[in-house]
């Protein structure tokens, strides 16, 4: 499997405290991983990093085939160049129906004279129904999104991110708040998308990240502690010592 993104060496600090300490990480063109740490641990400062959020005091975050650096790019030019990030809090249109919040959110060559002509066509449409059919919403297309359960709208904001057919998807504790049938279809989801991606998950939650049966990459205090199955990692006596024994 080919390198899709590679972080190397990487390491911020913020008023004299060491949040990313020599980090290194690689993930594959169509791999799930599963991000897991203690709290502190600098798992929300590694995506922010990778988004162009935050700027890294010294390291290399290369991606892509053409191995270019995400740290001489915005924010807006990572994204477009096939990174997506969903936050915790699910942010979708709720006075808008889900049809529209997907619509909304294809990827589409728009300056602000085509978002006011926009017109979509069967194609988008026919794109979004089979977006809401993936993500477990055809049924809601015509719902407005406010009227989501907060399960639906994660998987919204998962669906409008997949709408931007990123090729890297950051998403922070999704079976935050689910129900346990909410949490099996986002595991499906999850496990979907990373077929034809490269999918990273930050959880708490070890039942979920053993549902998703992916690598898992252990950080603490802003560095790799450990790497590889879930098993592997649980049975490390610095893990047990650093995050699961508390």
């Amino acid at each position: 499997m080919s390198t899709l993104l590679e972080v190397s060496g990487v390491s911020v600090t913020f008023d004299g405290f060491r949040a990313i300490n020599n980090l290194s990480f690689q993930i594959g063109d169509a791999e799930l991983r599963s991000v897991i740490g203690p709290n502190g641990a600098g798992k929300t400062t590694f995506m922010d990093i990778i988004t162009g959020k935050t700027r890294p005091d010294e390291g290399r975050v290369i991606w892509g085939e053409k191995s270019v650096s995400l740290l001489d790019m915005t924010e807006a030019k990572i994204a477009q160049a096939g990174i997506g990030r969903k936050f915790q809090k699910p942010t979708v249109f709720e006075d808008q129906s889900v049809r529209d919040n997907l619509l909304m959110a294809l990827k589409k060559n728009r300056g602000w004279v085509g978002v006011l002509l926009y017109r979509p066509s069967k194609s988008d449409l026919q794109k979004v129904e089979d977006l809401a059919t993936e993500i477990g919403l055809y049924l809601e297309l015509s719902r407005k999104s406010g009227e989501l359960s907060h399960g639906q709208k994660q998987w919204l904001e998962i669906g409008m991110l997949l709408a931007q057919d990123p090729r890297l998807l950051l998403v922070d504790e999704p079976a935050a708040g689910m129900t346990p049938q909410e949490r099996e279809h986002t595991t499906d989801l999850l496990v979907q998308a990373a077929r034809t991606r490269a999918v990273v998950v930050v959880e708490h939650d070890m039942e979920f990240v053993r549902r998703l049966n992916c690598k898992v990459t252990v950080l603490h205090e802003g560095s790799v502690l450990a790497e590889g199955s879930l098993d592997h990692v649980t049975s490390n006596q610095d893990v047990i010592d650093v995050y699961l024994g508390r």
